[in-house]
C-alpha cells in the first residue's frame, strides 16, 4: 500500500500555550490529515527533554515530557478550574524555560485537584512509574545535576534503598501524576488519529542518555566507571555534517552483559513504545550493526573505532515476541553493507533523503530501488528544501531546476517541485516535513546535527494557515500519485 505522511514534531505545532501539546491543535492537525489524503503523522521522540532540550537525551525511555501536556485538556477534564489564559500563543518559537515554569504551576494545581482512581493505581503499578518519579524527585533536589554527581546515598538508592525517599512524598506522587496525565492524553491523541485512518510513527533513539533513569537503574548495562561516568561514549565519526564527528556523550551498551540478560532492556522499550506507536522508528539503526566507540575523555568524535554489535541476536528476539511490529531503520549516511543485509534481513523499511540526490556535497546518493522504503524530500536534521536550494550557488540551482524539469517537474515553487518528485517515488512510504509543504526556509530548521543549544528544537508553527491554503493542491497531488 503507497502512503503519504507527514513530518512534524508534537512540540512544532501551533499551541495556546508555548508549545504544541496534546490539546486541541493536535486534534485539528489530525483532521488536516485525513482531508489531505495523509495517512501517517511522523513525530520525534515525546520523552523527557534532556541537554539541550534534544528529544534524543531523554530522562527515561517510558516517561513522556508533562510540557506536552495540555492544559485545555486539564481544564475540559475538571482538573482545572478555570480556563487557562494564552501564553505565548503566536510564538514561532518554543521557550522551554518560560513555557516550563508558566505550565508547572497549573500542572500542581491539577494534581491538587486529582482523586485517585481504580486507573490511576493500575498505570502506577508499572514499575518504572515510581522509579522514574524517585529519580526526577531526586534530581530536582539536586539542582538537576546528573545523578551520578548527587552524594552516595542518594545515589545509591537505586541498588540499597537506604536513602529514606519517604521525605519526598509529595512530590514523588506529583511525578507520578503526571506521567499518569501524559499517558492518557497521548492515549486520546492515538486513538483519535487512528480512528480517522492515521497512524502515528514514534521515534526510539538508539542510546540512551547518561543523564537518565535507564542508565541509573541499569547501571550493568552500560560501559561505566566506578564513578557512574562513562569510560566510552557514542558518535559517528567524521561526516557530511561534521569535519569532527558528532560527539553525543550517550554511554555505550554492555553489550555482553545485555546477551546474558536476554537482551530484555531492548525488548522492554520496543515493548512500551509499542503502546504508543503505530509504526516505530528507530533513529542511528546502523549501530546494531556497528557502532562508534570513543573515549570519553576525547573532546571530539575524530578518535574512535568501529566494534560489531549483536544485531542478529536482538532482532531475532523483537520479531518473536512482536511479530506484527512495524519497524523504520534510519539507516542514512556513509553505510557498510552489512548493515543493508541486515535491515533487509528483517524486511524493514529503509530511509532515503531526496535532498541528498541532488546535493554536489553529498556522495552517498545511491539507494536500492525498492518499494520497501521511507522516501523524505528532507528529515529533522535537514535543511527546509527551499533553505538548502537558496544555500547553492547559481550553478547548482539551475542544474536542480533543469533536472527536476526533465522529470516532468517545471512548478515555479522549488519546494513543490520537491514534494512532487518524493511522492511518484517507488517507495511504499513518502514522508514530507510540513515545512516542505508550505514553502518554508531555514528559519524553521528544526535541527543542526553537530550543535547544541538555540535554535535547535524550537521551531513552531503560529496557526495552520498556510497549510490549510495548501490542502486541496496536497490532497489531489496524493492523488495522482496514487497514495
Amino acid at each position: 500500500m503507497r502512503e503519504a505522511g507527514i513530518l512534524l514534531p508534537l512540540s512544532s505545532l501551533p499551541s495556546n500555550h508555548g508549545i504544541g501539546d496534546m490539546g486541541p491543535y493536535s486534534f485539528e492537525f489530525i483532521d488536516l490529515l485525513k482531508t489531505g489524503g495523509f495517512h501517517i503523522w511522523q513525530i520525534l521522540p515525546l520523552n523527557p527533554l534532556g541537554f539541550g532540550n534534544s528529544p534524543y537525551q531523554p530522562y527515561s525511555s517510558f516517561a513522556g515530557d508533562e510540557i506536552y501536556i495540555s492544559l485545555d485538556e486539564l481544564y475540559k477534564e475538571g482538573l482545572l478550574t478555570k480556563r487557562v489564559p494564552c501564553f505565548q500563543k503566536n510564538s514561532k518559537s518554543v521557550d522551554y524555560e518560560k513555557v516550563r515554569n508558566f505550565k508547572g504551576i497549573y500542572l500542581k494545581e491539577a494534581f491538587r485537584n486529582f482523586t485517585e482512581d481504580e486507573d490511576y493505581k493500575n498505570f502506577i503499578q508499572q514499575e518504572w512509574v515510581y522509579l522514574y518519579a524517585v529519580f526526577l524527585t531526586l534530581k530536582k533536589n539536586n539542582d538537576l545535576r546528573c545523578w551520578n554527581e548527587w552524594d552516595n546515598v542518594q545515589k545509591e538508592w537505586i541498588k540499597t534503598k537506604a536513602f529514606d525517599v519517604s521525605v519526598y512524598e509529595e512530590e514523588i506522587r506529583y511525578e507520578m501524576f503526571v506521567q499518569y496525565i501524559f499517558y492518557k492524553q497521548w492515549i486520546k491523541v492515538k486513538t483519535y488519529a487512528n480512528q480517522n485512518g492515521i497512524r502515528i510513527m514514534g521515534d526510539i533513539p538508539f542510546y540512551v542518555g547518561i543523564d537518565s533513569l535507564d542508565v541509573w537503574a541499569n547501571q550493568k548495562c552500560f560501559l561505566l566507571g566506578a564513578d557512574g561516568k562513562p569510560t566510552f561514549i557514542a558518535g559517528v565519526p567524521p561526516d557530511y555534517f561534521s569535519a569532527t564527528g558528532q560527539r553525543w556523550g550517550n554511554p555505550i551498551y554492555n553489550w555482553d552483559y545485555l546477551k546474558k540478560q536476554g537482551y530484555q532492556f531492548w525488548l522492554d522499550r520496543i515493548a512500551y513504545s509499542s503502546k504508543l506507536f503505530d509504526i516505530i522508528r528507530i533513529d542511528h539503526f546502523r549501530a546494531f550493526d556497528t557502532y562508534w566507540k570513543i573515549p570519553a575523555t576525547c573532546e571530539t568524535a575524530i578518535e574512535g573505532e568501529w566494534l560489531e554489535a549483536p544485531g542478529y541476536e536482538v532482532f531475532d528476539l523483537i520479531v518473536k515476541k512482536f511479530p506484527d511490529i512495524e519497524i523504520v531503520a534510519e539507516d542514512l549516511g556513509d553505510l557498510r553493507e552489512e548493515v543493508h543485509v541486515l535491515k533487509n534481513h528483517y524486511g524493514l523499511k529503509g530511509m532515503k533523503i531526496v535532498q541528498f540526490t541532488f546535493d554536489p556535497k553529498e556522495n552517498n546518493n545511491d539507494f536500492e530501488d525498492t518499494k520497501n522504503m521511507v522516501i523524505y524530500t528532507g528529515s529533522h536534521d535537514n535543511q527546509t528544501i527551499r533553505g538548502w536550494y537558496l544555500s547553492q550557488d547559481k550553478k547548482t540551482q539551475n542544474g536542480i531546476r533543469k533536472h527536476l524539469k526533465k522529470l516532468g517537474y517545471d512548478d515555479r515553487i522549488i519546494s513543490k517541485r520537491f514534494v512532487r518528485l518524493t511522492l511518484d517515488s517507488i517507495a511504499e512510504m513518502a514522508i514530507l516535513p510540513l515545512q516542505d509543504l508550505i514553502n518554508m526556509g531555514d528559519e524553521a530548521r528544526i535541527n543542526t546535527p553537530g550543535t547544541l543549544g538555540s535554535p535547535n528544537w524550537e521551531w513552531k508553527l503560529d496557526s495552520f494557515k498556510k497549510f490549510k491554503k495548501e490542502i486541496g493542491n496536497l490532497k489531489e497531488i496524493i492523488t495522482i500519485s496514487k497514495r
